[in-house]
């Protein structure tokens, strides 16, 4: 509550941490803004003699989390096969980015939260590349001394889905497949911003996935005597299957006999712990069950004969990658405060997913055994994944390289720009 002018003003929790979290952004770089000032008086005063001069890095990759290595490392092996210098900067301590052994790839933690935002606030760049969305909204502004911003999808998935304005102040964005260039173009023309530079150059996470399934030897293993394994996948939230079904769910699963692997989303054991501490208490680890919270998931997805989620875009993972069934659970998705908000038709994901599998319903838990080995076996969903793959993930297998040459030939055209700026105030 806040009370000016006789004036009773409610600001909802979300609103109000909104505002605490802007108001911390700005003051760390307010903080940073002042070290830089501080560092040009002692110049001055020095006579000229400290250096405080900031080198323009050609490239700078960002990553807000070691969740999106996935997705940097294919790029950074392409600059570093090409001999090309970048700067991968990083918000978190224990990306294992920080442990590879590059020559021409500098890997440096920048700080976690704000402070990270500070250095990215005040950075000297030609080009920037990074998979956070809300640049130029909340505490990451344009740099004046970044040339272009460039973002990454990190997934097949849905660009409609990140929080409003997620990517309306980048220069680029660079896309998985033909569908995601539809959906910016749609936003823009809805929103009438300005048109984006879109270049459609695949997905390095999937395409790490399928080089690892390509290089495991059990991979694609259908051997009709091995037993099944069944991944539970859910993401989080109200409209998640944990939240909906809860032990009901994982009930339905252990009758079937099947081996169950359950991999909750990682929000969930922050936003939902006492859930599942619950469901962990009721369903403990045994022969037949095991809990994966690996950061990497690509052992459940290779061990797994049939998926079950509801809208994570890992349904994507498995069923484009590993060819694999996969079950739905039907789920109604608040978008007011998400990109889609703005569109008035199904989402591509909510279009598609439905296609890829059988539908997942609490009355049919009874018999979700002979569901389970009736979609596992037909072949009628064959056909949609292949449609969704043509859709989604295009240059399979070579967009580091895509990406690389789209930031290489964007950096040479920027190196013309400045040129012929320099030599238009020279006459002038």
């Amino acid at each position: 509550m806040i009370r000016g002018d006789g004036i009773l003003l409610y600001i909802d929790p979300g609103t109000g941490s909104m505002l605490f979290t802007i108001l911390l952004g700005v003051i760390g770089t307010g903080m940073f803004f002042a070290q830089k000032l501080m560092m040009k008086i002692k110049f001055r005063l020095s006579g000229g003699k400290a250096d405080v001069s900031e080198e323009t890095l050609p490239y700078v990759i960002f990553s807000d989390s070691k969740t999106y290595w996935t997705t940097f490392k294919p790029i950074c092996d392409e600059f570093e096969s090409r001999g090309i210098d970048v700067a991968y900067w990083t918000a978190s301590p224990d990306d294992p980015a920080l442990k590879e052994q590059y020559e021409h790839v500098k890997c440096e933690f920048i700080g976690e939260g704000n402070k990270a935002f500070a250095k990215l606030n005040l950075m000297s760049a030609d080009i920037c590349l990074a998979t956070t969305p809300g640049l130029d909204v909340y505490q990451w502004k344009r740099s004046k001394r970044v040339k272009y911003y460039a973002h990454v999808m990190h997934s097949a998935a849905t660009t409609l889905l990140y929080r409003m304005f997620g990517m309306d102040y980048y220069d680029a964005v660079l896309v998985t497949g033909d569908f995601q260039t539809k959906e910016v173009r749609e936003l823009e023309e809805v929103r009438n911003d300005p048109r984006k530079e879109l270049c459609v150059v695949g997905c390095p996470y999937l395409d790490g996935l399928k080089e690892r399934l390509d290089n495991t030897e059990n991979a694609g293993d259908d051997n009709p005597d091995k037993e099944r394994t069944i991944l539970l996948a859910p993401s989080w939230g109200d409209a998640a299957i944990l939240k909906l079904y809860g032990e009901k769910i994982i009930e339905a699963l252990v009758n079937t006999g099947y081996n169950i692997i359950i991999r909750p989303h990682p929000q969930s054991m922050r936003s939902e712990k006492d859930m599942m501490d619950k469901l962990m208490g009721r369903y403990p680890e045994s022969d037949r069950l095991k809990w994966d919270f690996s950061p990497d998931n690509f052992d459940s997805l290779n061990a797994a004969d049939l998926m079950i989620t509801d809208f994570s875009a890992v349904m994507l993972d498995f069923a484009l990658v590993f060819d694999k069934p996969v079950m739905y659970a039907e789920y109604e998705l608040d978008k007011s405060v998400y990109d889609a908000a703005w569109i008035d038709h199904k989402l591509w994901q909510e279009e598609t997913f439905p296609k890829l599998g059988a539908p997942l319903k609490e009355e049919d838990f009874g018999r979700l055994k002979e569901i389970i080995d009736e979609t596992i076996t037909s072949n009628i969903y064959a056909d949609a994944r292949v449609k969704a793959k043509g859709e989604a993930w295009a240059h399979i297998g070579e967009s580091a390289k895509q990406i690389v040459d789209f930031l290489v030939k964007k950096s040479e055209e920027l190196k013309i720009e400045t040129q012929t700026e320099e030599e238009e105030k020279k006459i002038a």
